[in-house]
């Protein structure tokens, strides 16, 4: 009994291909979405562990300056103090593909340099000439084709232990190379000191101690991370909008099956537990066929991805992809789980179906209309439960769980709204067709309510992600436009040198904005504090959001301090608090500045105030306001000028366009999801027609004998499509905008720290509308040919059926 019921069961989908490839494809595209963002975001984890321990960044503390770079002589200096210490010079090294990150030690004392040479896969291995004048480089063998052939290159040696975009060579070859001769980096700290030395502290106050933090990194990218987590979920829901409707389709199409085993004596836990296996097996074949999706669409997104994480947070991420089980098993997990949530309602069906009677089409029409209610109140339900999660909880996880709320139940409230508009629309109609027309549409709605439902989701998604992008990328430049005011930045190799710069600059129409800031402790953390002169630079230019009058007089009296938004936001100070930057010195708030992409918080005082209160305070930055037609001639004569070696200048318009390169990659993976969502939607709507076609011709056959041709009704079919795609897309466009207003108010706060002006984009929102409007054209069209070219035959057989 349980073989021959089984094989009933699955011939349903040997009549019916088109239908089990629908159900294939749907649960195969929700689970490749998924799966691609968590291989991206395991590959994204697994470099950032790999890339530490292959450096031995884990076990020891390092010295860094506090600003500019450690000079070669304090170096010497330390170690005849007695102190082990390892120097580390490190740059970017350009070449035609890009730049690799190019790092300098010494061999000998380098605390992980001796398991990389013993672990070389080149026929060239370390050597004694490593040391010698011409040395070695040594590199990950994927790296070696981003390395511009040179004919003066000395010998490469291959080795897995370094991380990709990473070469690794001598400190003296390096400083050759990067043409920074007596600079260092940072110093590593050796594990094992001599006893009785002098503290690090008093022989060398410049610099500061810096322990390796393993969690420093994932903080850092954990937003960015739990934000393509978001993406994978939506889309994972999205495409379970097409299983449920696939698996209520088929359950729909087989209850003559059901009564008939039935009423032969299959029990209905049997027949459950049947159904239950025929979708467990195609859940693993899709899933299987979804992992392998998946697999290629992280392939193909993991470069951007590298090249954000890179850019944002300096986070190392290998450009290859590979087979982890943890994503693996995610994806087959989600699509059982997912394929058991989406045929939960066509199972419970199941049992409240009649053995004997068999209900119409219109009663299950009925029952269906008076299911929306129960869902739309299930709708605010989420709405509400998303709401009090917000109020109740703080974080990001609170944010998202507002966001699922609000997006879950505007979607499953959908059905009514469009039942209510349709409604409106038939009391309103003037003709007999009309009446039918918008009859038609809001008795067609059930079938098709899924596959809105999917539409108005990625709309909804799209207007809200592009809204925030588009705001915060005009934000962001009219940010840098105030924030990167002076024309050069310039960066002096030591005081000494600086001191001269300054002096060189006399007489010249230059104005010199020295860049000092010291950091004391604060809050189990550090306070970065600047001081800065009193100048028209800043009262005109810097990006204040909240400032009392005069706040800038009062800075410079020495009164008064601003801080920046990730300040004023964690520890709650806004103007005319008191804030206490060290025990002994505390100052009033008078005003709150943007400062976008930092992570970190930040406070500015007037130059006296802070070389009063903080030592040693570096002078090696510079801000030069010139007349930008100077700005090259002036880079020239320093180049030219021979006591100026090693000095670092960098254009404002090369600043600029650097920072809004890396801004726009950023959002490269975000844009090709929006895509990927939008595109399972229209696939969603499409498969909704084809699978509902036959069930559409009992509708349609009276009307065509009425006089209604063939043609015409296509045209209808077509434009019945386009006016509730046009429906949907006028309903998500609110919902749109509230997505973007918690993704900039909420969202952003929360990850990041700062609160984002929200600016509308209709144009967007036209192309958007367009864009939707095709879909569902594309979608109805093979239906509507089908309808056009439909024998009449076919349609007088309809007055024969039972239904």
């Amino acid at each position: 009994m349980k073989r021959a019921a089984l094989g009933a069961l699955l011939s349903h989908w040997w009549r019916h291909p088109l239908q089990l490839i629908t159900l294939l494809t749907g649960l195969a595209l929700a689970t490749g979405l998924w799966s691609a963002v968590q291989a991206i975001n395991g590959e994204a984890k697994a470099s950032y562990d790999l890339a530490t321990s292959k450096m031995g960044a884990r076990q020891n503390e390092t010295l860094v300056p506090k600003a500019g770079f450690i000079p070669l002589s304090r170096y010497v200096e330390l170690r005849r103090s007695g102190w082990r210490l390892s120097p580390v010079l490190e740059g970017h090294w350009p070449q035609n593909t890009g730049s690799l990150r190019l790092i300098g030690v010494d061999l000998l004392s380098h605390p992980t340099f001796s398991n990389i040479a013993e672990n070389s896969t080149s026929e060239s291995s370390f050597s004694l000439d490593a040391l010698n004048s011409q040395g070695q480089l040594f590199l990950n063998p994927k790296t070696l084709k981003q390395l511009t052939v040179q004919v003066d290159l000395p010998p490469i040696v291959q080795s897995d232990q370094i991380p990709i975009d990473v070469v690794l060579g001598d400190i003296s070859l390096v400083e050759r190379l990067l043409q920074r001769p007596g600079q260092i980096t940072r110093l590593i700290i050796l594990p094992e000191q001599p006893l009785g030395l002098h503290p690090l502290e008093d022989l060398a106050p410049e610099l500061q101690r810096q322990s390796y933090d393993a969690g420093q990194i994932s903080r850092l990218t954990d937003s960015f991370h739990l934000n393509l987590t978001a993406f994978g979920l939506l889309s994972f829901a999205v495409g379970l909008f097409i299983v449920h409707g696939s698996v209520g389709l088929g359950i729909e199409q087989r209850r003559g099956l059901f009564r008939t085993l039935r009423a032969m004596g299959v029990p209905l836990h049997l027949l459950t537990v049947l159904l239950l296996c025929e979708l467990l097996l195609i859940a693993i074949v899709a899933g299987s066929a979804g992992l392998v999706l998946g697999y290629l669409i992280a392939a193909a997104l993991l470069p951007d991805v590298s090249a954000t994480l890179s850019g944002l947070y300096g986070a190392t991420v290998e450009g290859s992809l590979n087979l982890r089980p943890s994503w693996l098993i995610s994806g087959i997990a989600m699509a059982v789980v997912g394929t058991l949530i989406a045929s939960t309602q066509a199972i419970t069906n199941i049992y409240k179906m009649p053995l004997l009677a068999a209900p119409g089409l219109q009663a299950r029409a009925q029952a269906a209309s008076n299911q929306q209610y129960g869902i739309a109140v299930l709708g605010l339900g989420l709405i509400a439960s998303g709401t009090a999660s917000m109020l109740v909880f703080d974080g990001l996880i609170a944010g998202f769980a507002l966001l699922a709320g609000v997006m879950l139940g505007t979607a499953l409230m959908l059905p009514l709204l469009l039942s209510w508009v349709l409604t409106l629309g038939l009391r309103n109609a003037r003709s007999a067709l009309g009446e039918w027309i918008w009859a038609d549409m809001r008795a067609q709605l059930p079938g098709i309510s899924l596959a809105l439902m999917a539409l108005l989701l990625a709309l909804a998604t799209n207007i809200g992600v592009g809204t925030m992008v588009s705001s915060f990328r005009l934000t962001f430049l009219g940010w840098m436009d105030q924030r990167l005011s002076a024309e050069l930045y310039v960066t002096a190799k030591d005081e000494e040198q600086a001191q001269k710069f300054v002096l060189w600059l006399v007489g010249r129409d230059v104005t010199v904005l020295p860049i000092r800031w010291s950091e004391v402790p604060f809050h189990e953390t550090k306070l970065r504090i600047y001081g800065v002169l009193d100048d028209p630079t800043y009262r005109e230019k810097w990006p204040m959001l909240q400032a009392q009058d005069g706040a800038w007089d009062r800075v410079s009296n020495g009164t008064a301090v601003i801080i920046n938004e990730q300040l004023a936001r964690r520890r709650n100070l806004w103007p005319d608090d008191d804030l206490n930057l060290t025990s002994s010195w505390k100052m009033t708030v008078v005003g709150v500045y943007s400062d976008y992409g930092n992570p970190h918080e930040q406070a500015i005082v007037t130059l006296p105030v802070l070389l009063r209160h903080a030592d040693n305070v570096p002078n090696l930055r510079f801000g030069l306001r010139l007349p930008p037609s100077s700005v090259q001639n002036l880079i020239k004569e320093v180049q030219q000028e021979a006591d100026f070696e090693g000095i670092t200048l960098v254009d404002q318009n090369d600043l600029k366009a650097r920072s809004l390169a890396v801004f726009d990659r950023t959002f490269v993976v975000t844009g090709a999801l929006n895509l990927l969502t939008l595109g399972v939607a229209g696939f969603a709507i499409l498969t909704s027609l084809l699978t509902l076609w036959n069930m559409r011709l009992p509708q349609l056959a009276p009307i065509w004998a009425l006089g209604i041709t063939r043609r015409q009704l296509a045209w209808l079919e077509l434009w019945r499509s386009l006016a509730l795609a046009a429906l949907t897309a006028i309903l998500a466009l609110p919902l749109g905008l509230l997505l973007a207003w918690v993704l900039l108010s909420i969202i952003n706060v929360e990850a990041f720290g700062w609160k984002l002006p929200m600016y509308l984009f209709p144009l967007d929102w036209l192309r958007l509308l367009l864009l939707a409007l095709v879909a569902a054209a594309i979608a109805a069209a093979i239906p509507a040919r089908k309808l056009a070219l439909i024998k009449p035959s076919d349609l007088l057989k309809v007055f024969a059926h039972e239904r």
